[in-house]
């Protein structure tokens, strides 16, 4: 497997949303939760309608069971996951039972290709030269949650990591980088 790059720069991933947005709410929609959750692909494509809709509103909480263990785990659906569901919902024509990321082709999710040539075509279109795959989703939200003062033991919970240290080198934190972090209680 080829090693891939969080996106750091926040206007990049702007870049990215604004012509995923252009193409499609859903190619949109799998890259904001992606960039938002640290949800993996494998879990993201198999997302269902009922999964985040429920009684006619949104949840606020995603909630995945593992299927080695049988532990849950809750991921938060933020405001800019929200607006883009709802954005994407409201033009789409999906019932509770159908797969978030539909495919157009058929009635299952689309592929883990068909996932990496989105996310990889629109960091080529944004002018992004690093190396993008689909684990760049993940790495993104990991290295900007840790950026913003979230606990590293919180992250390395979410992408299921068993040290500190995988954590860090996975999210693209050098031990040389300046330690830069944001821990703004804004009440």
């Amino acid at each position: 497997m080829e090693y891939v790059d969080p996106i750091k720069d926040i206007e990049q991933i702007n870049a990215i949303k604004l012509i995923l947005q252009k193409q499609s709410y859903r190619d949109l929609l799998l890259f904001s939760l992606g960039i938002n959750t640290g949800i993996s692909l494998n879990d993201l494509l198999y997302l269902k309608v009922e999964d985040v809709w429920s009684d006619g509103k949104m949840k606020d909480f995603l909630i995945l069971t593992n299927k080695r263990n049988g532990e849950t785990q809750e991921f938060y659906l933020n405001h800019q996951v929200k607006q883009v569901l709802e954005n994407y919902l409201a033009f789409s024509e999906l019932i509770d039972t159908d797969y978030l990321f539909k495919s157009k082709k058929n009635n299952l999710p689309i592929t883990r290709q068909q996932a990496y040539r989105i996310i990889n075509q629109a960091a080529k279109l944004a002018g992004i030269s690093g190396r993008i795959g689909t684990h760049t989703l993940r790495k993104t939200f990991g290295y900007h949650a840790y950026r913003k003062g979230i606990a590293v033991s919180i992250i390395m919970k979410i992408l299921h990591h068993q040290s500190p240290t995988e954590t860090l080198r996975y999210i693209g934190i050098n031990k040389n980088e300046e330690n830069l972090i944001r821990v703004d209680v804004n009440l």
